[in-house]
């Protein structure tokens, strides 16, 4: 019975991850191939980084999309987990295909119109990849691999990334171009950042459950990830009965984790009561540390 409901579980976030991940390459695709690579607009991360190097050399796309971000997948293996980095693996493949195979009519001369909705096409890409549990740009797993080792936050380590990105640009291309593709940036962006309810780069997880002791062994051997116990005063249920007493568990992931740490739950206990919400940076403790897997 619990083997059979594993099972079930397993296959329907499996099919869940490929619906995201397959939306996501293909909305991407539509972003690079349909409007920003024929106007030479960037975006920024190594997306950015593929785009400028196709313009400067005339190489394909597709072949710089997958040579750029294999060093950053290979990170992922390491920092993340081995499956995460097949996923990620898949699907910039598939990206890559889809941009090499796909053509698209011109849709719009309008430089702002190219700006602003080839960003959001590629947000809704990358951020429809996060949320099946991978990413189509490395350039997060190397902030997150950099900010486990140094002061730097998430959010410093790509604010450099792209300024560097944007300043060749200006140089090599045109200021004018630098500054579309700024604005590429900042609605692919802020479109992620909608796209997967505007988590940040970590997540503060609550979880209450009867089964806290299996679930906290879970998390601790499984991800690797630190839990911290809460003891609590149990309330009243739905018939006026007082609710025993329990352990609350708290713990910090990234928010690629966050979608293995649901299914780490709900293996043990699918009624747990989990609260997320989002933390600006973390520092010390073993969100910063190498996962077991």
């Amino acid at each position: 019975m619990v083997m059979n409901r594993l099972g079930r579980l397993m296959v329907k976030v499996r099919i869940k991850e490929a619906i995201f991940l397959l939306l996501g390459v293909l909305s991407a695709s539509i972003g690079l191939k349909g409007l920003l690579l024929p106007n030479q607009f960037l975006d920024g991360g190594a997306m950015g980084v593929s785009l400028l190097g196709e313009v400067i050399t005339g190489y394909n796309l597709s072949v710089l999309i997958i040579l750029v971000n294999a060093p950053f997948i290979l990170l992922g293996a390491r920092q993340i987990s081995i499956p995460f980095a097949v996923k990620s693996s898949l699907a910039i493949l598939t990206l890559a295909l889809l941009v090499h195979l796909l053509e698209f009519p011109v849709i719009t001369s309008d430089k702002l119109l190219i700006a602003v909705f080839g960003g959001f096409f590629l947000g809704v890409g990358i951020g429809l990849s996060i949320r099946g549990g991978a990413v189509i740009d490395g350039t997060e797993v190397l902030a997150l691999s950099i900010s486990r080792k140094t002061s730097l936050t998430v959010g410093d380590v790509i604010t450099v990334f792209n300024v560097i990105l944007f300043s060749l640009s200006a140089i090599i291309l045109s200021l004018e171009t630098a500054m579309y593709s700024i604005l590429t940036y900042i609605v692919a962006s802020k479109t992620v950042d909608f796209i997967i309810n505007g988590i940040e780069e970590y997540i503060g997880v609550m979880i209450v459950s009867p089964d806290s002791t299996t679930i906290k062994s879970q998390i601790m051997h499984e991800m690797g990830r630190g839990v911290t116990s809460f003891r609590s005063d149990g309330g009243y249920g739905s018939e006026d009965q007082s609710l025993p007493d329990r352990d609350i568990l708290f713990c910090v992931v990234t928010r690629l984790e966050v979608s293995r740490l649901i299914l780490e739950i709900e293996k043990i206990d699918p009624k747990a009561f989990v609260i997320q919400y989002p933390i600006k940076d973390t520092k010390g403790g073993m969100i910063k540390k190498r996962p077991l897997h």
